[in-house]
């Protein structure tokens, strides 16, 4: 089978985007649970102590994803917050997989694979502290 040799030497341009991405969403919720913690507790339906330290753990994943530190443990970490999410919005909230007005669980299921692909290739050489795969 073909294949386009010559996008292979932008992979690790590519899994930088993806990181800075994954990192832009998660740097944006987890600023929004510290900047207004008690309102978000609130719509979340959780306490305000978990909801500044989910806000935390997002804020802290996304800075980890940007820079390239820790970098798989902070998609590992990720990737529980946003099985969280689908537990939620599955479980308590009884959102379907599109739900109403586009807010349901498939948004949460795209972040767990884009975190997936950060976890299996380590976000790639562009890095504080780049990955050595096997």
């Amino acid at each position: 089978m073909a294949s386009i040799n010559e996008a292979m030497q932008y992979a690790n341009w590519s899994l930088f985007l993806l990181r800075v991405m994954v990192a832009v969403v998660f740097g944006s919720s987890g600023f929004n649970h510290l900047k207004s913690p008690r309102q978000r507790a609130e719509s979340l339906g959780m306490s305000v102590g978990f909801t500044v330290f989910l806000g935390a753990a997002e804020l802290a994943g996304a800075i980890a994803l940007v820079v390239g530190v820790l970098t798989q443990w902070a998609a590992l970490g990720l990737i529980l917050v946003m099985l969280g999410a689908i537990y939620m919005k599955v479980a308590k909230w009884k959102t379907g997989f599109w739900g109403e007005k586009s807010m349901g669980w498939h948004y949460d299921l795209m972040f767990v694979a884009m975190n997936l692909v950060i976890l299996c290739t380590g976000g790639g050489r562009i890095a504080l502290m780049p990955v050595s795969m096997p």
